[in-house]
């Protein structure tokens, strides 16, 4: 038989990067590359357009495959299985009790339980919750705080009394005292009372549940205050360096703290940035064990939990969707645990429905996308595997930073690190409000008619930080790029009489017109203000009748710009100060219609949310 030689793309010649970008800038013709192409992300790199083999060509750990040091590709060597999280908080023992038996039942393998906020819990109540918990099929975390100790000592006696397989036992336990630092300006106790019981935590559970883990690397609060990639990376790394040169001081081996370490990081909806931060996270932590001379078969768990950063009070079911690419990039990054968050608790306590629907967003990608089959699905991506690198090397250069800084805690305490993470933010805050970020059903694409004031619990909504009394630096600040959008509706809905009519006063050119109005009622919807549409009007005299009639607050002109030259002017004499007048657009007729007396114009360059607190003062509306 005559043997095969020919290639299914012998047709088609390699081309080289060069080519394809030379082709590229042939095509601009003579547009610039730089500012037509080139993305200049919050994390302070460029992204490429375009990426090729000859972008990778340097990278030395692709020669690694999965479950092999870094880590990159991931710690499991075959499929990509990971613990489907459900976090419960606990006050009554009994609901609590039965809840934990509701979720088990419905599917989940990790369980947190949020019992920092019952100090009354004693060792007969804690064995009860405990009790009927699989734990060769479910992991068990706590968030317990400065009860840490506590739980822990609870925790092996009733490995004891209820006759549970020590090995058996996986989990966390959140005795965080950097975190703690960090989200309330203070300690637990004092800086290093803390840092001894994390000593005492460690040396437990080595000896006694070598499969839980008790030192959080909680960065996802530098996701929730509105970080970047870069900057989540480095400041958690840093945290984590913080644990090991202060337990290895105190005789603990490195490769004993890193698999007691677990790194939570926030993961939001820049899809294959956060694919490629989980990346980036392992193979810092790789360097960083390689730096205290810790054992190359050791990683780091990551348990990756969904951002508050992005989610809105308003049309919230759009936070599915965010929640599922969150989810997506989490699990095709290789998170070891997920935990997301239901879609309405940025606004209220959730139930039972939100939380079902956080639960199986991650049954779906498990069970009907097989997102659990494939070890590093993402491995070999020309993109993802440059952004890898990317963050790699601008968190690295800021951990050293932060590092020669004294560490993380002293860094912190300077407030050097709050700084560097409030500029990202104000940026971020200024995308949105200029509608260069979107937030769909916030800033752009609101539901019109959707009222929420009685559904927001403020101190959900907006919390502010847990300042501790005696604290010695200030604390991070967290917020959601949606909040400010968000208290500026809330009080238009509480404004007396209701929300203010806005009347678009459609005329002339059609295709301007409709564009125009359909602009304006996009924009002042997002301030919760009611927009009159019309289909047109022959005269000046006809709409502004039409418009007094409505007893609308403000009047907008929509019409095209040559048009406005003389329509703006008659309707503003019209009007004669009894509404506000705005004109849809930025014409080249702007300044001498100002000059004429029309203040307020509304374009693709306004700063939305400027120019709607501007229309709150003049309406008298007050956040």
């Amino acid at each position: 038989m005559e043997e095969k030689t020919n290639s299914l793309f012998a047709g088609f010649p390699p081309i080289s990067s060069s080519e394809w970008d030379a082709k590229i800038r042939e095509d601009l013709k003579g547009a610039d590359y730089e500012k037509k192409l080139v993305w200049k992300s919050p994390e302070g790199f460029r992204v490429k357009p375009f990426y090729s083999a000859d972008d990778l060509a340097e990278l030395q750990y692709l020669d690694h495959s999965p479950g092999s040091f870094p880590y990159v590709r991931g710690n499991r060597t075959t499929g990509n299985s990971w613990e489907i999280r459900q976090d419960i908080r606990v006050s009554d023992i009994a609901a609590a009790t039965e809840k934990i038996k509701l979720v088990i039942e419905n599917g989940i393998t990790s369980l947190g339980l949020d019992v920092s906020h019952k100090g009354d819990l004693y060792y007969h109540d804690f064995e009860e919750l405990i009790r009927n918990i699989d734990f060769k099929k479910v992991s068990l975390g706590f968030l317990s705080g400065e009860m840490s100790p506590d739980i822990m000592d609870f925790l092996i006696r009733a490995v004891t009394d209820l006759n549970i397989n020590p090995s058996d036992v996986k989990g966390f336990l959140d005795h965080d005292p950097v975190g703690k630092l960090t989200a309330t300006g203070g300690f637990y106790i004092s800086e290093a009372e803390d840092f001894g019981r994390a000593d005492k935590l460690l040396l437990t559970a080595e000896n006694e549940l070598p499969g839980f883990r008790v030192l959080p690397v909680n960065s996802y609060i530098f996701g929730n205050a509105g970080a970047s990639a870069v900057q989540e990376l480095a400041y958690g790394l840093a945290m984590a360096a913080e644990y090991f040169s202060r337990l290895t001081d105190m005789g603990h081996d490195s490769g004993e703290i890193a698999r007691h370490m677990q790194w939570n990081l926030s993961v939001g909806s820049n899809y294959f940035m956060e694919i490629a931060k989980i990346r980036s996270a392992r193979l810092l932590f790789s360097n960083l064990v390689s730096a205290f001379e810790g054992n190359r078969e050791t990683y780091i768990f990551i348990g990756s939990v969904t951002t508050d950063w992005n989610k809105t009070l308003y049309d919230a079911h759009v936070n599915i969707l965010r929640l599922t690419t969150e989810s997506m990039a989490a699990v095709l990054g290789g998170c070891n645990s997920l935990l997301v968050k239901p879609f309405d608790a940025w606004y209220r306590e959730p139930g039972n429905f939100s939380e079902r629907i956080s639960r199986n967003i991650q049954f779906i990608l498990k069970e009907e996308s097989y997102l659990d089959k494939v070890a590093d699905p993402a491995g070999g991506s020309y993109y993802i595997e440059s952004l890898t690198d990317a963050l790699v090397e601008h968190a690295w250069q800021l951990f050293l930073k932060t590092d020669a800084a004294g560490g993380y805690i002293r860094a912190f305490i300077s407030g050097s690190i709050g700084k560097e993470i409030e500029a990202v933010k104000a940026q971020r805050y200024q995308m949105v409000a200029s509608r260069k970020e979107i937030l769909l059903g916030t800033n752009h694409y609101p539901s019109f008619h959707e009222v929420m004031k009685d559904q927001v619990e403020p101190e959900i909504a907006f919390p502010t930080p847990e300042t501790l009394s005696g604290a010695i630096t200030e604390p991070l600040h967290p917020g959601r790029a949606a909040q400010q959008f968000e208290k500026l509706r809330l009080a238009t809905e509480n404004f007396p009489g209701g929300p203010p009519r806005v009347f678009l006063l459609t005329y002339g050119n059609l295709a301007m017109r409709l564009a125009r109005s359909q602009f304006s009622a996009n924009f002042f919807g997002c301030a919760g203000y009611e927009v009159i549409d019309n289909l047109g009007f022959r005269t000046a005299e006809e709409g502004v009748e039409a418009a007094l009639r409505s007893n609308a607050r403000i009047i907008v002109v929509c019409s095209s710009d040559d048009e406005y030259r003389i329509f703006a002017r008659e309707v503003y004499e019209l009007v004669k100060g009894k509404a506000i007048v705005v004109v849809a657009g930025a014409p080249a007729c702007m300044e001498e219609l100002k000059k004429e007396g029309i203040e307020d114009f509304i374009h693709v360059r306004s700063n939305v949310l400027e120019k709607l607190e501007h229309f709150h003062r003049k309406l008298g509306i007050k956040n």
